[in-house]
C-alpha cells in the first residue's frame, strides 16, 4: 500500500516501462522527439501529482493515455494562441529597418518638446534610455540608482509621456504612431 496522496510505485514503474510506446505515440501528433519528450515529461508530472486516486495498474496505461490526449490538446490550444500573438505583433511591428527609420522620421516631434515637460528624472531617463540608446545598467549607474529603480523609473516615464501624448495630440494619433500628427509640435503647450 502506499502513502496517501502518492502514486503507488507499481503504477509509476508500469508507467516508466510504458514510456517508448508513448513517445511512439507523441511523436507523429507533435512532429520531433524533443517536443514529444516535452510533452511526455509535463504528463508524467501530472500522472505523479495526480495519480494518487489510480491503484489498479491494468488501467494505468489506459488512464496515462488519456492524460497524454488531453497535454497534447493544451499544447495545441498554447501554440495556437502563440501563433495569434506573433500574427498580431508582426502585423504591428515595422518589418525591416527601413520601415523602422522611416516610422522614426515620420513620428510626432511631440514626443521630444513632450519629453521636457516631464519631471527632471523622467525626461533624463527617457533621453538617455529611449533616445540615446543607453542601457538600463548604464542609465542607473549614471544616475547613482539600482538596477531594479532605473526600471521602475523608465516605466513610469513612458507611462507619464504617453499621457501627455494623447493630452496633446490626441487618441488616435497615438494609437496610429504619431503619422500625419494634427498638432504643431506641441507649440499649444
Amino acid at each position: 500500500m502506499c502513502e496517501a496522496g502518492a502514486m503507488s510505485p507499481e503504477v509509476l514503474a508500469l508507467l516508466l516501462q510504458n514510456r517508448q510506446r508513448f513517445l511512439a505515440f507523441l511523436t507523429p501528433h507533435v512532429g520531433s522527439l524533443e517536443a514529444a519528450e516535452e510533452v511526455l515529461q509535463a504528463a508524467l508530472l501530472k500522472s505523479v501529482e495526480r495519480g494518487s486516486t489510480l491503484r489498479e495498474e491494468e488501467r494505468a496505461v489506459a488512464w496515462f493515455y488519456r492524460l497524454l490526449r488531453n497535454a497534447l490538446i493544451d499544447r495545441y490550444r498554447h501554440e495556437q494562441r502563440q501563433g495569434r500573438a506573433l500574427r498580431a505583433f508582426a502585423e504591428e511591428s515595422p518589418l525591416s529597418t527601413e520601415d523602422a527609420a522611416e516610422l522614426e522620421r515620420t513620428v510626432c516631434a511631440c514626443v521630444s518638446t513632450l519629453t521636457t515637460t516631464l519631471k527632471p528624472e523622467y525626461s533624463d531617463a527617457l533621453q538617455r534610455v529611449d533616445l540615446d540608446g543607453q542601457t538600463l545598467a548604464e542609465f542607473a549607474e549614471a544616475a547613482g540608482i539600482t538596477h531594479t529603480n532605473a526600471k521602475v523609473r523608465l516605466h513610469r516615464a513612458r507611462q507619464a509621456l504617453g499621457r501627455r501624448l494623447e493630452q496633446a495630440c490626441g487618441t488616435t494619433c497615438c494609437r496610429k504612431g504619431c503619422v500625419d500628427c494634427p498638432c504643431e509640435e506641441a507649440g499649444g503647450l
